[in-house]
């Protein structure tokens, strides 16, 4: 029995869906702890290519028990969405537990969203829309509905009647917007969301604490990184849930010291979404190769994202705020055919050389980055990267194994996970997690 945490060791988009549908292959529950449908991911199975926005990646094995905990929030139209493509795919209905306490993003986040970010101006974050900065902050402030609240009409009508002239009110006096939708309309919508996810619904700290009790292993699926986290990221630049390893433990309802296993996902460079300052961003023509090559744009809004090199101070800080045991990296082959590489080892701030992460925007604005150079490796034939898989990881070529060793000292935690493809083929396990 195991419990394993995967949390995003950068800026979101590490690849941490392919991560966890790999490992999902041994492990009897699957839990989304946070987030919402603002964090898409992506996973390849026979070659087709499945995007969830909100469904754990471990629902395209038939069967597998997957649970979207309560530390996300849901928007139902689009879970009710995922749940068809699961069906379809896999010729069966998903073994899913929704979370009763997870909450529900309502069209009064989505408007508030758009809004709100106009208004911040420099400060904007560059959201995705989907309703999620709105929603966690009703979450705060105890003014929000959760997903149990779906099911009780009688108790959802009249929060919705509370919550609709405060949310009307805001959005037209406060921010000069507009809202059309009627109240009757929603609590409509809402009301009939839950009759359609009633079955879904359930306790999501009860079912994976017995899970753990019946020694089954438990995967804990994290979204965006940790560089992106409302507590430790790079505030304001970031997300509104807690994307770390003490996120895991609270979003799943389960104590933080029976999680036994976490696994860092590393991209083998850097890129992120959104605004704010990134220190190893780099432009031009080795970023749009590597772009390109990656398929670096949002699987949420398609944008394209940008492109750095390695930060290793960030990865570091991002090892201490996450207790990390184990690193997974990703898009190895992605790097492949551009030499050199640069590491960025150290930053200097207003003349000082520093390995330190800066607890303001406006320092790490300032970072310069200090750079390492080391070479890179040859571009290889899918099926050859698929021939080193199969072999392992003593087949690794050296320039790449060198790489991964050069950042696994760094950070002074061993690999565990190589990705050299989105499939889940494309894979070499250096140490399985759950000790089978």
């Amino acid at each position: 029995m195991a419990v394993v945490a995967v949390v995003g060791a950068q800026w979101g988009d590490e690849g941490k869906g392919k991560i966890v549908d790999h490992l999902a292959q041994k492990a009897d529950v699957v839990v989304r702890f946070n987030g919402g449908a603002n964090a898409g991911h992506s996973v390849e199975v026979g070659g087709k290519k499945f995007k969830f926005h909100q469904m754990p990646c471990g629902a395209l094995y038939k069967g597998k028990q997957v649970v979207m905990g309560n530390g996300m929030v849901l928007d139902p139209k689009l879970v009710l969405e995922e749940i068809e493509v699961v069906k379809k795919e896999t010729g069966a209905e998903p073994n899913l537990i929704i979370s009763g306490r997870a909450h529900v993003v309502l069209p009064y986040h989505f408007a508030l969203d758009g809004i709100e970010e106009e208004k911040k101006g420099k400060l904007a974050a560059g959201t995705t829309k989907r309703g999620i900065g709105p929603c966690y902050s009703d979450k705060a402030a105890r003014f929000g509905i959760r997903i149990a609240d779906l099911l009780d009409r009688e108790s959802l009508k009249e929060k919705i009647h509370t919550i609709h002239a405060v949310k009307t009110k805001t959005i037209e006096q406060v921010y000069g917007g507009k809202f059309t939708q009627g109240e009757d309309e929603i609590y409509k919508a809402y009301s009939d969301y839950g009759v359609k996810l009633a079955k879904y619904v359930g306790d999501c700290s009860s079912a994976v604490n017995a899970a753990i009790s019946a020694k089954k292993n438990v995967l804990l699926e994290g979204a965006q990184g940790t560089m992106l986290d409302i507590d430790h990221g790079a505030y304001p630049f970031g997300t509104s849930s807690s994307t770390t390893a003490g996120g895991a433990s609270t979003g799943a309802g389960i104590g933080p010291g029976k999680i036994g296993e976490v696994i860092g996902v590393i991209k083998a460079y850097t890129s992120r979404v959104g605004a704010g300052p990134l220190p190893t961003e780099i432009t031009g023509e080795i970023a749009q190769k590597i772009r390109d090559k990656g398929g670096e744009y949002g699987t949420t809004t398609g944008r394209p994202r940008r492109i750095g090199w390695l930060d290793l101070p960030a990865l570091k800080y991002a090892c201490d705020v996450n207790g990390f045991t184990g690193l997974a990296f990703t898009r190895i082959d992605t790097l492949a055919g551009t030499t050199p590489l640069k590491l960025c080892i150290a930053y200097e701030l207003d003349g000082k050389k520093t390995t330190a992460m800066p607890q303001t925007v406006e320092e790490l604005a300032r970072c310069k980055p200090i750079y390492e150079e080391m070479p890179g490796w040859k571009d290889l034939p899918q099926d050859e990267w698929r021939k080193i898989c199969v072999k392992g990881y003593f087949s690794f070529p050296d320039a790449p194994k060198n790489y991964v060793r050069k950042v696994s000292e760094f950070l002074g935690v061993e690999p565990c996970i190589v990705s050299v493809g989105a499939g889940r083929e494309d894979t070499i396990v250096i140490k399985d997690v759950f000790g089978k």
